[in-house]
């Protein structure tokens, strides 16, 4: 192990690396190399449908996760509609966005966030990636669909900071995705990188309201997207772009919460580069907190905490970036 992290100074270093990374894991139990990395100060865990057998038994299981770590983020995609993990065995008991959308009732939309969020609270989750902030600007979209309040910018703003309001108001993290707007793609990110050539006022005009009324509201945590932008940056999609993320959504919106990545092992994040290079990549852009992806592994783990130490060593990443992250996480 480098001794960039190991010993001194490096020990704190490492901490801070370990408060930036948020990996998945197989099976119902939290495994022996996940515990031992929250007791280090790992950042928290992102809970999957495979993780979940009964509430009972995830209430148990972050509550193991935060014996190890009390101050461990408990991540989960919970949008209350078609993606949901408490409920994937039989479907959420909410209405989704769509739906959300098309009876404007801001009331009950604020409810509706309440509800998912006292769910959440039950079994010890602590942030919820939801809600979908984009707009549904484009028909072939192959992954946002329902999972979006409408077409209008208007309608979306004012139902994105309602569902903020609702279900921080049960103490439960709201993380709205996906900045600055995966909703004009026909392109899954999973798969590949979408590309919206877009200037910025047309993003100002339409993708960028329902973020502004999102951080208005409140909301602690803003999830980015892999898509191309090359108005703004020809070169890296959103998750690894200063531009976009520092200049915009930092400089721009004044977002001072913290900056969570969509998942680091979709194609549109490490194809071609790899999830260690991309995880450099999105702490210089400005994201706070790394979702690394399902099924993660501890060896996979120290692999990408030495790809960040090398980065600090070799002056590519800052090292006060990496602290300025991992006090982001820890509030």
């Amino acid at each position: 192990m480098n001794d960039v992290i190991r010993g001194g100074d490096g020990q704190g270093l490492r901490r801070d690396i370990l408060t930036t990374l948020l990996p998945g894991f197989a099976g119902p139990e939290a495994p022996g190399w996940l515990l031992d990395l929250l007791a280090e100060g790992l950042g928290g865990v992102c809970v999957f449908g495979s993780n979940v057998v009964s509430p009972a038994q995830l209430a148990g299981l972050t509550a193991e996760l935060r014996a190890a770590n009390p101050l461990a983020v408990v991540a989960i995609d919970e949008e209350g509609g078609d993606v949901t993990r408490l409920f994937s065995d039989r479907g959420a008991p909410y209405p989704g966005n769509a739906v959300l959308g098309r009876i404007d009732d801001l009331e009950l939309t604020r409810a509706v966030g309440r509800a998912v969020g006292e769910a959440l609270v039950a079994v010890g989750c602590t942030m919820t990636f939801a809600p979908d902030a984009d707009i549904n600007s484009n028909a072939q979209n192959p992954v946002i669909g329902v999972r979006s309040f409408g077409a209008e910018p208007g309608l979306v703003a004012r139902h994105t900071a309602a569902w903020v309001e609702g279900v921080q108001s049960a103490g439960v993290d709201a993380s709205a995705k996906h900045f600055p707007g995966h909703g004009d793609t026909a392109t899954d990110s999973h798969l590949a990188l979408p590309v919206v050539d877009l200037p910025l006022e047309a993003l100002q005009e339409r993708e960028l309201t329902p973020f502004r009324a999102a951080i208005a509201a409140g909301t602690r945590s803003i999830m980015t997207s892999h898509i191309l932008l090359p108005q703004l940056d020809a070169e890296h999609p959103a998750t690894l772009s200063p531009r976009i993320l520092h200049g915009l959504l930092r400089g721009e919106l004044g977002f001072e919460g913290v900056i969570v990545s969509d998942a680091l092992d979709m194609a549109g994040a490490s194809g071609g580069r790899g999830i260690p290079e991309a995880a450099v990549l999105a702490l210089a852009a400005g994201c706070d907190l790394l979702c690394i992806g399902t099924d993660n592994t501890g060896e996979q783990m120290e692999g990408i905490a030495q790809a960040i130490a090398d980065a600090v060593a070799s002056g590519r990443l800052a090292p006060e970036r990496v602290a300025d992250a991992a006090a982001r996480v820890r509030g």
